[in-house]
This record gives C-alpha cells, structure tokens and sequence, in this order.
C-alpha cells in the first residue's frame, strides 16, 4: 500500500479549531455598559408628565414619577439642582423637567435625573380635587356643627372596603387585639379604578339600607377605609357620589383612606378621619379597650380604697378609745388623788415655809424685843405666835378634811356605778357555768347548759331548757 503525501492529509479533522472565547459580563458591569449608552445616546432630554408618588427625604433629594396615559418614569431631583422650582413638585401637577437620562446601578433600573423644573400647570386630578372641595364646603357637607360624635362601645361595625386589601386586614388585626366582641357587617367594594366610586356609594346606602329593615342588627357606625397610595388610586374616595353618600348617612362615618399625609374628600365630609386603617380601629375600639383596662386594674384600686377606709377606722376607734379611757370614772378618782397627794405636798411645804417665816420673824421679834422693852414685846410676840400657830393647825386640819370629803365623794360615786349597785337594783349577771363567761344572748345558750345566775346576794343555777332570742 502506498504512503499517503503530507498534500492528503486532513488536519481540520484531526485538529478542529478552538471555539471563540465567551465574554462574560457582571450584572453591574452589564449596568455600566447600559448607563453608558443611555447617557451617551440620550443625553439631555426635556420630559413633560404628571408628578405622582412625591416624596422629599431628610437628606433634601426629592424622588418622584411622571406620567401620562400611557407611562411613566422615575425621578430624582438632588437637593443642589433647581432650588427656585422645588415648590413646583407636588402631586398632581403637570411639569416640564429637564434632565439626563441615566441608570440607578443598585435596582438597575433608568431614570430621569433632572436638573430643572417649568410649571406647565396645575395637574386635572388636583384641580378637579380642589374644585369639588371647594364647592362641597360651601355646601356645607364640610360643617362641623353637622358631625357627630363616635358611639363609645359600639357592638356592630360596618366596614366599607376590599375584601382583598391590606387596610381589612389591619382593622380585623387590632379589633381581635382590642376587641374582639365587635361584630363587623362587610360591605365589600372596589377602591380604586372605574366605577369604584358608585360601589362605595352603594356600599355607604346599604348598610343605611340594612339598618333600617333590621334595626337590631344594625351597625353603630360605619368604616370607610382603604390603604395608601398615588393620588390617581384614592380618587374614588374623591368623587362627589362618595361625598354625598356620606353626608346622607344616617349612621356616624369615619373615613381612613391612604396614609397620614393623604387627604381626601371623603375624609372632609365624614364625621371622623383617621389617618390609617389601623388607627381608625383603635379609635372605633378605644372606648371599650379603655374600660378593659380600667376593670383589669379595678380589683387593686378596691383594695387600697378598702385599706384606706380602715385604715381611717382603726384610727377612729383609737381616737374614741383614747376619749373613754380619760372619761372613765376610775382615771378621774386616780387624777383626784393625783391632786390630793399634789394639794398634801404644797401644804407641807407652805407650812414649813410658813414655819420658818415665823421663826424668822421671832427672830426679829426678840432682837427687837431686847432692844426696846424686852418683856412686853416678848410676851406680845408669844400671843402672837400662839394664835399663828393655831391658825395655821386649823388651816392644815381644814385643807385635810375637805381632801378627805372630796375623796370620799369620789369614792361614792365609783361606787354608785360598780356592777354591785347595778346587781342591787334588781339587775343580775348570768355565767356559763363551765366557763364562766357572761352570757349576753340567746342564740349564745343552748339546751342542756348549766348557767350561773348571781345576784345582789348570792347566785342561782339553773339548766336551759329551751332558747328563744327576740
């Protein structure tokens, strides 16, 4: 067999060339590359649309959307661009925004940074809003003379919204944490979208409706509510038909649409706005939710009120005992001898002041007595001690006696009201023979006891035969 030349020899068989190498981007690379062609192909453009979804941050950059019928996009004004055309930038107002078109490289995501703003005019939601305000609150449906007050313990509530929303579920999470007793009659409805105005009107009428047809049944109030969004989601609750459906309602409305910074007619009109479903609920709840409290801590608020009150009882009596002991005839004896042994020492000691005074004035006497006329002056001195000495063992006998009459009186009196002088007026004690305790009532006796009965003189015993109290 003939070799084969190097000519016949097929080497791409043999060897096939290498395939191209795969250039594998990163996402954020893949973003850059697309920022790049939006910044460089689009550059500055002028946008013109409605603002919606405003919202200014702590920092002083300010985020918000424009769109039309058809679209939207998302912008960022930082708070070193177009300072004089901040005010500009409200929902619902139709602008002109001059910016580069760029990529949020963390959300992939492109929008509009702009750098200055041109009012192009007041946005058909917010004028129509503004309008239908004003001509309601000249009508009065705004009035606050006309609304009226929440009932405080509500039993049935009519809840006016989605039943696929987030804001039913907020209000049936705190009235189960609050009050879970309070029935809820749902009207179900759209919020948001073509003919959602004339559902919640309808759903306002109908439970006006029920009221009337089943008055025992019947809501206390009504709830109308539905979670946040852009001006364009809540202005169903911006339609004169809502409006008049809860100005005609019978049954007190509250009106929670959206969030705290979001105003609505329906809000103007109801006799309460709250700024959220869930703070709707606590306020619908909060007469009953307080009352709860209030009997949760009632049983420590009757024990110190209790206390108190015996408290200023104890000290009553102390006072009424402390009253009695000092009235009691035996204190006052103790206090009249108290007063006799005070009345005994001062006459002692008077006499013997008294005494020495006369020795004294003997003293003097006979000095003087030897000086002048020594016998004659002695002699009236002598008289005079004697009748000073007689006056004063009358006065000492005196003052003694009288002590002993008055101590005597006293002991009579003591007497008088001791037990014996009750027992010998016809009175008598009667004891438990066994114990010897005093027998006050019937009900303290019963058959077969031997009773002691003592009287003025001597005691009787006797068995009970039979007890009969009055």
């Amino acid at each position: 067999m003939a070799k084969p030349s190097k000519s016949q020899w097929d080497f791409g068989e043999l060897f096939p060339p290498e395939p191209p190498a795969r250039k594998v981007l990163s996402v954020y690379e893949l973003t850059v590359q697309i920022k790049r062609l939006l910044e460089k192909q689009i550059g500055q453009v002028w946008v013109t649309g409605e603002v919606t979804n405003f919202r200014a941050q702590s920092s002083g950059h300010l985020y918000f959307t424009l769109k039309d019928a058809d679209s939207q996009v998302s912008c960022v004004l930082f708070r070193n661009e177009a300072r004089e055309a901040r005010a500009f930038l409200q929902d619902g107002r139709k602008v002109l925004a001059q910016g580069e078109v760029t990529v949020y490289e963390p959300r992939g995501q492109y929008q509009l940074r702009v750098t200055a703003v041109e009012l192009q005019g007041v946005g058909a939601l917010q004028m129509a809003f503004e309008q239908l305000k004003q001509r309601l609150n000249a009508e009065g449906l705004f009035a606050a003379e006309r609304k009226r007050p929440l009932p405080r313990y509500p039993r049935r509530l009519g809840l006016v919204t989605s039943p696929t929303g987030a804001a039913i579920r907020d209000v049936l999470h705190v009235i189960r944490r609050r009050n879970p007793a309070l029935e809820i009659i749902l009207a179900p409805c759209r919020v948001q979208g073509q003919g959602a105005a004339g559902e919640i009107a309808a759903a306002v009428r109908l439970l006006n409706e029920f009221s009337t047809r089943q008055p025992e049944q019947a809501p206390d109030l009504i709830l109308i509510t539905r979670g946040g969004g852009s001006l364009e989601d809540l202005w169903a609750f911006n339609e004169e038909v809502v409006a008049r459906a809860i100005f005609e309602s019978r049954l007190p409305v509250v009106s929670a649409v959206g969030h705290e910074i979001d105003f609505t007619i329906s809000d103007f009109v109801a006799d309460l706005r709250a700024a959220t479903p869930s703070a709707a609920a606590e306020i619908i709840t909060e007469g009953v939710f307080a009352t709860r409290e209030f009997i949760a801590g009632v049983g420590e608020l009757l024990q110190a009120i209790a206390y108190r009150h015996w408290e200023r009882l104890f000290q009553e009596l102390k006072q009424v005992n402390g009253r009695l002991l000092r009235l009691h005839p035996r204190r006052q004896i103790n206090e009249s001898w108290q007063h006799l042994d005070d009345l005994q020492v001062a006459l002692n000691r008077n006499a013997r002041q008294q005494l020495q005074a006369a020795k004294l004035a003997a003293s003097n006497l006979r000095d003087r007595l030897q000086r002048l006329r020594p016998r004659q002056m002695l002699e009236l001195r002598r008289e005079r001690w004697r009748l000073a000495q007689a006056r004063l063992l009358e006065l000492s006998h005196r003052q003694v006696t009288e002590a002993r009459v008055r101590l005597g009186a006293a002991s009579e009196r003591l007497r008088l009201l001791g037990p014996e002088q009750v027992l010998a007026r016809g009175y008598s004690i009667t004891l438990d023979a066994a114990t010897g305790e005093v027998v006050r009532t019937a009900a303290a006796v019963t058959p077969g006891q031997e009773l002691r009965t003592r009287l003025a003189s001597g005691e009787v015993r006797s068995r009970v035969e039979k007890a009969q109290d009055s």
